[in-house]
Order: structure tokens, then sequence, then C-alpha cells
């Protein structure tokens, strides 16, 4: 599934978003996309985008290989989020009070308040007010990256041909290499 995948998720990403991902990493501070989607979707994604890790919901296998149809942590939504945020972030010595957390939706409210350094991207209009009262940057994008998924599918490609460590490698060398996929934008 994961071209299909990829193919759906990508157009939807901006590229002026990419941009601010880079800069982070420029600035030495590991990137990490955070989602309720299934853990290995979201640490695919994040390795075709060139970040350092993500972390989604991980589901339990049992001694088999076979999933047991329960969760092997938390639901990664809403306080869920904040729950693996924080597991991570203590797990690798990350600072939540300098992280920084970037969101569209109200429903990301409490992985954004867990953060140093609120983002609302063209926010939903709960959202909008919210970061307003607080705050809070915004950002405005117009232009969606709908090139992406030509270049997901190449990189696709070639992480099934070659192993996706050399492809990630190919954008820019990480700030620190961790030993799971991350939770939080430091």
């Amino acid at each position: 599934m994961g071209p299909e995948v990829m193919a759906a998720i990508l157009p939807r990403v901006y590229p002026q978003m990419l941009g601010e991902v880079y800069a982070h990493q420029d600035a030495g501070r590991p990137t990490f996309i955070v989602s309720a989607a299934g853990n290995d979707v979201v640490e695919s994604l994040a390795q075709v985008l060139g970040m350092d890790g993500g972390i989604g919901t991980r589901y339990e296998v049992d001694a088999v290989g076979e999933f047991t149809g329960r969760l092997d942590g938390p639901f990664v939504y809403g306080p869920g989020k904040v729950e693996a945020m924080q597991a991570f972030a203590t797990a690798h010595e990350i600072d939540l009070d300098a992280s920084y957390a970037y969101s569209d939706s109200l429903s990301d409210l409490p992985m954004l308040r867990a953060v140093g350094n609120p983002v609302a991207v063209n926010p939903d209009p709960p959202l909008a007010a919210i970061a307003r009262e607080e705050g809070w940057q915004t950002m405005r994008f117009e232009r969606l990256g709908r090139r992406l998924v030509a270049v997901a599918v190449t990189l696709l490609a070639t992480i099934a041909g070659f192993g996706a460590s050399r492809v990630a490698a190919r954008r820019r060398p990480p700030a620190r290499r961790f030993g799971i996929s991350g939770a939080a934008r430091r």
C-alpha cells in the first residue's frame, strides 16, 4: 500500500512547510511527524520527506507476527499524541518547552499546548481563534506540493531497490539519529 498511501498524502504537503522542516534541520534540530496513522506509514512518510523520524499508532503483534487487534501504546491522537511525544522526549532528552509543533486542526490542541513553540498552519476556524487568543504564530500557505507525488514514487522505488538508509541520507544528514522514531520537534 505504500505508493498508494504516499500518492494520497503527498499532494497535501506544502513545499513551504518542507522549507520550515529543513530550516529546523539546518539549525540542528531533529524533525518528526506525529500522527494517528499507523506507525509504519508515518515512518515511511518521514523518510520520504527527509525527516528524522515519525511516530504513529502502534499495533500489537503476537509471537508469530500476527496483529492481535490491540494497540501497543497510546492511540496517537489528542491526549494520546501528547503521551507519545512526552515518552519519546524523555527517552531522547528532548526539551518540549524548546520544541515546535505545527498543526492545522483543533484536534491537535493538546499537542500544540505541550510544546513551547506552537504554530498554527492554515488553521481551521476554531484553532485560528485559539492561536489568536494565545498569541501563537500562524502560517498560511496557498500552493500545495503536487510535484511531490512524482518525487515520492521515485524515492519509494529507490528505497525498495537500494535500501532506505542511503535514500534518506541524500537529503542532508539528520541532526541526530534516534533508536526509534520520534514525536517532537526540537
